[in-house]
């Protein structure tokens, strides 16, 4: 059985103790999280698909940890100008474990 949701904007697919990265949460380690907005479910020879969520689906899920990916720099430059500018971003995840999903 698995199941495509939506979170924060972005689409992943969830299936049972999947660990999924996602954009960060402010939640506790070990914390529930409870997701509504599937897209679609399937449980092998079965599918539902919403318009757009399906209704009374829920993916249930446990915050496992936060944490910061590795540096990208950005480095500007206009030639002949004497211009450049290098700036770094760090962007913050959180991995959650699917504990289950229900219809």
């Amino acid at each position: 059985m698995y199941a495509l949701f939506e979170y924060k904007g972005k689409q992943y697919k969830a299936e049972k103790d999947a660990l999924i990265q996602v954009d960060k949460i402010d939640a506790e380690d070990g914390a529930a999280v409870e997701i509504d907005s599937v897209l679609l479910v399937s449980d092998g020879d079965k599918i539902s698909v919403g318009t757009p969520f399906v209704k009374g689906a829920k993916v249930s899920a446990v915050v496992e940890n936060s944490f910061r990916d590795k540096k990208v720099l950005v480095f500007k430059y206009k030639s002949k100008k004497d211009y450049h500018r290098l700036i770094g971003h760090r962007q913050e995840y959180t991995n959650i474990r699917v504990k289950d999903i229900t219809l």
